[in-house]
C-alpha cells in the first residue's frame, strides 16, 4: 500500500516519494502491508500514528544489528513498530509492549496472529509510567539484565520521564530509539509559526496537544545532548529519531 507522503523531513515530498516507491515499499513484510491498510480503514488519515515505512526499515535493520532479543515498546497505536520488531527478533525474543489504547492494538492483532509472532508479545493496557516502575522494582529484586532495545512513541509530553525509568531497565550497551524527536521539523520554530505549519497539515482540535508535545521534545532534545549515560544519534528518518546507546 503506498502512502501519501505526509510525514517527512525532506523539503522535496518527491524525494521521499522516491525513498519509500524506490527502497521501502519493495522491501516491506506483506504483514506490514496489510496492516497499513487495516490501520487506514479504521483510522483513516490517523495512520500516521504509526511509523512510516522506511524507518520501520531502519527499525528492523537497527534490532538485527544489536542482536536484540528482549525488548520494550512504549506507544503501540495499532502496532505497526511492534510488528516490525516482532518480525525481526529471533524465534525465543520477547517484546513487552504498552498503551493506553486497547482497541486500536486489537486492529492489528489479527495480522500479528497471522505472521505467527504474538507468542513473542506481552501486551499490557495501562498508563506506561505505573508499568515502568513496577518493572525497575522488579529488576532490581531479581538483579535481570535489563533491556537490549527499547522503543519509545508515546505522548511526548512524558518522555523525560520515560528517559529517566528507559535508563534504570535497559542494559549497558543497549539502545533506545526515541520517535518524533525532530516533530514535523517545529522544534527550529516559534510557537505561532509552528501553529501556522501544524493547522496547514490538517491538525485542527488536536492543534494545542501537538504544541505542548513540541515544547516538550524542544527540552528533551537538550536533555538528550547532555545526558553522560548515553551516547546518542538524531537520525532525519520519518519524523526524527533519536537514537541512545547506554554507556553507563
Amino acid at each position: 500500500m503506498a502512502d501519501k507522503v505526509t510525514k517527512t523531513l525532506l523539503d522535496s515530498i518527491a524525494l521521499q516519494q522516491y525513498i519509500l516507491d524506490t527502497s521501502a515499499y519493495p522491501r516491506e513484510h506483506e504483514f506490514l502491508k496489510e496492516l497499513k491498510v487495516a490501520t487506514m480503514e479504521k483510522y483513516g488519515r490517523w495512520r500516521e500514528l504509526n511509523i512510516p515505512s522506511d524507518e520501520g526499515l531502519f527499525l528492523s535493520m537497527m534490532l538485527k544489528l544489536t542482536g536484540a532479543k528482549r525488548t520494550l515498546e512504549i506507544g503501540v497505536f495499532t502496532g505497526y513498530s511492534l510488528l516490525t520488531t516482532a518480525l525481526a527478533i529471533p524465534p525465543d525474543g520477547q517484546i513487552i509492549a504498552i498503551d493506553t489504547d486497547k482497541e486500536a492494538y486489537e486492529v492489528g492483532l489479527p495480522i500479528i496472529k497471522k505472521a505467527g509472532v504474538e507468542h513473542k508479545i506481552k501486551f499490557i493496557h495501562s498508563d506506561a509510567i505505573p508499568v515502568l516502575d513496577k518493572m525497575i522494582v522488579e529488576k532490581e529484586k531479581e538483579q535481570g539484565e535489563g533491556f537490549d532495545f527499547v522503543f519509545v512513541d508515546a505522548d511526548k509530553t512524558y518522555y523525560a520521564s520515560y528517559h529517566e525509568r528507559v535508563m534504570e531497565l535497559l542494559k549497558v550497551g543497549g539502545v533506545v530509539a526515541y520517535d518524533n524527536t525532530l516533530l514535523y521539523s517545529t522544534v527550529i520554530m516559534g510557537e505561532d509559526e509552528a501553529r501556522e505549519s501544524l493547522r496547514s497539515k490538517g491538525f485542527g482540535d488536536e492543534l494545542d496537544g501537538f504544541i505542548a508535545g513540541r515544547a516538550s521534545i524542544i527540552g528533551f532534545n537538550k536533555l538528550l545532548a547532555s545526558d553522560p549515560r548515553v551516547e546518542i544519534s538524531q537520525v532525519s528518518i520519518g519524523d526524527g529519531v533519536t537514537l541512545c546507546r547506554r554507556v553507563k
